[in-house]
C-alpha cells in the first residue's frame, strides 16, 4: 500500500462531487467559526449519501485514517476542525440535505444530516409545525452537528435540548456499519440506548447521517419583552417571578450586561437600543401562546409586567408591538457573538452551574477576574432560565491575541472553571467539548466519568479513527 492508495480508494468510491484535495476547496473549512484554530486535511470527502459514507468509513477502517466530521462549521469549541497532521480527511456532510418526509399530524420530520437549521424551521413552517430549536447560527448550523453536541440555544427553557427533540437516528459506525435508529419508538428496553450515547458524542463514535426530529404546534402568538434590571439577582428574581406566574408560556428567558448590548448597536447594523433609557443589565423574556384557550400574549405581558414594576423587579421595559419587533429585539441577542468577535480577542466559557446560583456566580465572580488581570472585561451573557451563561472574558485592549491566549488567557481559564467545578457546574453546557476545552477537561473530569467515556470511545473506535483529539482526552 502505498499513501495514495487510499485516497484513490476514496475519489473512485465517491466521483468528483464528493472528493478534493485541492486546497483552494479546502482551505475555507480548515478554520473554526471562532478563528482560534486552523488545522490542515489530506482531503474533504462529500457524501451524497448513507451509503456513500458506510463505504468512505470502511476504506477510513481499513487504513487507519482519521475523519473529522463537520456539518455547517459553526461550532464554538473547534471540534470540526483537523489537526495540523495534514493527515486527516474533512467528512462534510453538507451534501446530504433533503427533508425527507414531514407528517404534519403526528410532527414527525425525517431528514438527512446535512439539512440547516433554518430550512428545516422554514420547511415545518410551511406545514404549520414548529421545530423549537434555535440560535444564533441557525442559517449554517446543521441538524447533524446540532445532534453531535446536544445543542441548547434559547427555548431549552421550556422545550429543552435536541436530546428531547431527536426520536430516531441513523449513523454509520467505525467499522462501516449502519445503525438504523430511525423508527420513532416511545418505548425500546433494548439495552443500552445507542441513540443516546450518539447524541452529544461530536462524532468520537459514529456518523449521523440521518434523523427523526419531533415538531410541535405551531405559535399562534408570541411577545418578546425587553426588561432594564439593576443586577443579574434581580434578573432572577424576576425569573421566578415569571415562572410562578407563566411557567407554561415562558419560551425563553435571557440576561446581557449594557455591555453587551453596546457591543451589538457598534457593530451590527439595523440594531438599536430597545429601551430610551440606560440600564447595567437586561434581560429579554418570550412569552407564547399555542392554544386558542389561553390567554393572549400582550394581555399576559402586560399584567406581568405590571405587577414586577410594582414588586420592584424592573425599572423599564418594552413589549414588541408586532413580529419585526420582537425579531429586532431577537437579533440583539442573537448578534453577541458576532459583535464581540468583531471587538478583537476574548476567551468564551459556556458554562452551567444551578439556575439558583448562576446570578451570585456573576457577581461574585466577575469583579475577582477583573481585579486580577488588569485591562480584561467580563461580558457574560445567555440563558438564565436553564442556568447556562456564556462568561466571556474579553482581552485588555492594544494586546497581542497569541500572547494572552497563550499566557494570561490559560490562567483565567483554569480559574474559570475551578470555579464553575465549585459551585457544582459544568465547563460545558451547550458547546461540547472538541479540542477548546479537551485539556481543561481532562484536568476536571471526575475519574468514573472519563473511564467510561474512554471505555465507550476504545469500543466504538477500537483503530481511533473517528475525530480523534475531540471530546475524549487520551489516557
Amino acid at each position: 500500500m502505498t499513501d495514495t492508495q487510499p485516497l484513490s480508494q476514496l475519489k473512485d468510491t465517491l466521483g468528483p462531487k464528493g472528493y478534493s484535495d485541492a486546497a483552494d476547496d479546502m482551505q475555507p473549512w480548515l478554520t473554526d467559526w471562532r478563528g482560534r484554530y486552523t488545522g490542515r486535511a489530506a482531503a474533504m470527502v462529500s457524501p451524497a449519501s448513507t451509503a456513500e459514507v458506510a463505504a468512505l468509513v470502511k476504506i477510513a477502517s481499513q487504513y487507519c485514517l482519521s475523519l473529522v466530521p463537520q456539518g455547517g462549521n459553526s461550532g464554538m469549541v473547534a471540534g470540526a476542525t483537523p489537526d495540523l497532521s495534514g493527515r486527516q480527511l474533512i467528512l462534510s456532510m453538507r451534501r446530504m440535505n433533503a427533508i425527507e418526509s414531514i407528517d404534519a399530524d403526528s410532527g414527525i420530520v425525517r431528514c438527512q444530516a446535512g439539512v440547516i437549521l433554518q430550512n428545516l424551521h422554514d420547511a415545518v413552517a410551511k406545514n404549520g409545525r414548529r421545530f423549537p430549536l434555535t440560535l444564533g447560527g441557525k442559517g449554517s448550523a446543521t441538524i447533524g452537528g446540532l445532534i453531535s453536541t446536544n445543542a441548547g440555544g434559547t427555548q431549552v427553557l421550556r422545550h429543552g435540548t435536541m436530546r428531547q427533540m431527536v426520536a430516531g437516528i441513523e449513523a454509520v459506525l467505525p467499522d462501516g456499519s449502519i445503525f438504523d435508529g430511525m423508527s420513532p419508538l416511545k418505548k425500546d428496553n433494548r439495552g443500552y440506548d445507542l441513540k443516546h450515547l450518539l447524541i452529544g458524542a461530536e462524532g468520537t463514535i459514529g456518523i449521523v447521517t440521518r434523523a427523526v426530529l419531533q415538531t410541535t404546534s405551531a405559535l399562534i402568538d408570541r411577545c418578546v419583552i425587553w426588561v432594564g434590571v439593576d443586577s443579574p439577582e434581580t434578573a432572577y428574581r424576576l425569573l421566578q417571578f415569571m415562572q410562578a406566574r407563566a411557567r407554561g408560556r415562558i419560551e425563553g428567558f435571557e440576561i446581557l450586561p449594557d455591555r453587551a448590548l453596546n457591543s451589538v448597536l457598534r457593530h451590527i447594523v439595523g440594531t438599536r437600543a430597545p429601551l430610551t433609557s440606560a440600564h447595567q443589565w437586561h434581560v429579554l423574556i418570550e412569552l407564547v401562546q399555542d392554544d386558542s384557550a389561553q390567554e393572549e400574549c400582550a394581555e399576559l405581558a402586560s399584567q406581568l409586567l405590571a405587577e414586577a414594576f410594582e414588586a420592584g423587579l424592573a425599572n423599564d421595559a418594552a413589549l414588541s408591538a408586532n413580529e419585526a419587533q420582537a425579531e429586532a429585539f431577537w437579533k440583539i441577542r442573537d448578534s453577541i457573538a458576532e459583535a464581540e468577535r468583531a471587538e478583537g480577542p476574548a476567551l468564551q466559557h459556556d458554562i452551567s452551574v444551578p439556575v439558583a446560583e448562576m446570578a451570585r456566580f456573576i457577581s461574585q465572580e466577575s469583579p475577582v477576574i477583573e481585579a486580577k488581570y488588569p485591562g480584561t472585561k467580563i461580558v457574560a451573557f445567555g440563558h438564565l432560565g436553564d442556568g447556562n451563561i456564556h462568561f466571556h472574558v474579553k482581552a485588555p485592549l492594544s494586546i497581542a491575541a497569541s500572547d494572552w491566549y497563550a499566557g494570561d488567557g490559560l490562567a483565567i481559564t483554569a480559574h474559570v472553571y475551578d470555579r464553575v467545578m465549585a459551585y457544582g457546574g459544568s465547563l460545558s453546557a451547550e458547546h461540547g467539548i472538541g479540542q477548546a476545552k479537551i485539556a481543561e477537561f481532562a484536568r476536571l473530569c471526575d475519574p468514573a466519568r472519563m473511564t467510561a467515556l474512554r471505555a465507550i470511545k476504545a469500543a466504538f473506535d477500537p483503530h481511533g479513527i473517528m475525530n480523534p483529539g475531540k471530546l475524549v482526552p487520551l489516557a
